[in-house]
C-alpha cells in the first residue's frame, strides 16, 4: 500500500534523513547523531506522528541504513523507510515514489526541534490556499546581506526586509512536487520550493519560530539541546 493510502484527506509526512553528517563531523550518518541521548531523526518523526494533519510517514534514509533506523517501522507504525540518493533531491524523489496523498510535508532530520503546532500550521495554510502549489516555513533575516563580487568587493547591499531564511517543513501539492521533481535539476537544488518555483509553482512563505534551527556543524548540538531543556522545563508544572 502506498503511504497515505490509509488516511484520506491527511498529508504524507517526508522525513529526509539521508545526510552524510560530513559538516557535523559524524563518522556516520547525520540523523543517527544523538541529540540529549536519541537519534536525532527521532524527533522529526515523533513531531510528525504527534501533528494533526499528518497520516502517513515516509523516511529517506541512507543507501544501506535501513537497518539503523528499523525501530521506527512495524505493525502499525504507519512509518515507511525508503534508502535516499546522492543529493537531497534524489532522496526526496525516492520518498515521493511512495507517496499517493494529495499534500506532502517535507522536512528535514537535520531540524529536529520542528514542533506539530509548526507542522499543522503549514498544511493548513496551503489548505486554505487557492493558486499556491506549497507552504514554506522561513525566518526573517536579521543581518545586513550583501552581495559580493569574484575579487571580494561588495556590489550591493541587500533590502533584508525582502528576505527570508529558507527552512523546512515545506508542504506542497503532490501533483506539483512530483513535476518539479522529474523536470528539475536534482543535482545542484538545495531546496524543494525552487524546484517548484522554476517549475512555475506559486509558492508561500509561513514565519518560522526562531528556535526551529538546523544542526549542522558540531556547536550547532549544544545549541538544540539548550533548546530542548528548556522546552522540557517549561512543559514540566513541577518546575515552575
Amino acid at each position: 500500500m502506498a503511504a497515505g493510502a490509509g488516511d484520506a484527506g491527511l498529508a504524507t509526512a517526508l522525513i529526509v534523513a539521508a545526510g552524510s553528517g560530513e559538516r557535523l563531523r559524524a563518522g556516520g550518518p547525520k540523523a543517527l547523531v544523538e541529540l540529549a541521548g536519541r537519534p536525532m531523526y527521532e524527533y522529526s518523526l515523533e513531531a510528525c506522528r504527534q501533528a494533526s494533519k499528518v497520516g502517513q510517514i515516509v523516511i529517506a534514509v541512507p543507501p544501506g541504513k535501513a537497518a539503523a533506523f528499523g525501530t521506527a517501522t512495524g505493525a502499525g507504525s504507519g512509518v515507511r523507510i525508503v534508502e535516499g540518493g546522492a543529493t537531497r533531491s534524489h532522496s526526496v524523489a525516492a520518498g515521493l515514489a511512495l507517496i499517493d496523498s494529495a499534500t506532502v510535508v517535507v522536512h528535514d532530520a537535520a531540524r529536529p526541534l520542528v514542533t506539530p503546532g509548526l507542522i499543522d500550521e503549514a498544511v493548513t495554510a496551503l489548505e486554505a490556499a487557492t493558486g499556491l502549489d506549497g507552504v514554506i516555513a522561513a525566518a526573517p533575516v536579521t543581518d545586513t546581506i550583501k552581495r559580493v563580487g569574484k575579487d571580494s568587493r561588495v556590489s550591493e547591499t541587500l533590502d533584508r526586509s525582502t528576505l527570508r531564511a529558507v527552512q523546512t517543513p515545506q508542504v506542497f501539492r503532490r501533483a506539483a512536487l512530483s513535476a518539479a521533481i522529474a523536470a528539475g535539476d536534482l543535482d545542484n537544488a538545495t531546496d524543494d520550493a525552487s524546484l517548484v518555483e522554476a517549475a512555475g509553482g506559486a509558492i508561500a512563505i509561513m514565519d518560522s519560530p526562531s528556535f526551529n534551527i538546523k544542526v549542522t556543524v558540531p556547536e550547532d548540538i549544544a545549541s538544540a539541546e539548550a533548546i530542548l531543556a528548556d522546552r522540557d522545563r517549561k512543559d514540566d508544572p513541577e518546575s515552575c
